[in-house]
């Protein structure tokens, strides 16, 4: 499978942005006085950059396709909230490299199971001693990042 350059950028620069985030949030809660609050202020303005971004591309949403979405598929924005909130917590008390370690774990963790049984819709990938040894070598980092 060919992976376009732009795409795999994107990647790239959406894992680096989730990087700032926590040390972003973690100074915001201590203004703001919890990470709920900062979670919530950050929110707001993803909201507006959002809508701004919008605007400006002239998108609009399928109000038809909409109506035909299983519940889950309206959940991101609350993944997104435990993301945020856990990360502004956690990166005051033990750093932002082995809380974004630990983040990466448990979204690889999480990965292997979605993909091997093909849930939410995504293609099924079997579960392999290849796909398990990279995500025990991504947890041993997390106690190499802990130790170190």
């Amino acid at each position: 499978m060919q992976l376009p350059v732009l795409a795999l950028l994107a990647m790239v620069l959406g894992g680096a942005a989730t990087a700032l985030q926590g040390p972003t949030n973690a100074r915001l809660a201590s203004a703001v006085g919890s990470p709920v609050n900062a979670a919530f202020v950050s929110f707001f303005v993803g909201t507006v950059a959002l809508g701004l971004l919008a605007m400006a591309l002239q998108t609009r949403p399928d109000v038809q396709a909409m109506k035909a979405l299983p519940a889950w598929a309206w959940m991101g924005g609350l993944y997104g909230c435990v993301f945020v909130v856990a990360a502004a917590w956690g990166v005051p008390k033990i750093g932002v490299a082995l809380t974004i370690t630990l983040m990466v774990a448990g979204q690889l963790a999480l990965s292997l199971i979605l993909d091997h049984f093909g849930v939410m819709g995504v293609p099924q990938q079997p579960l392999s001693l290849t796909r398990i040894a990279g995500v025990a070598l991504v947890i041993g980092g997390v106690l190499l990042v802990r130790r170190g």
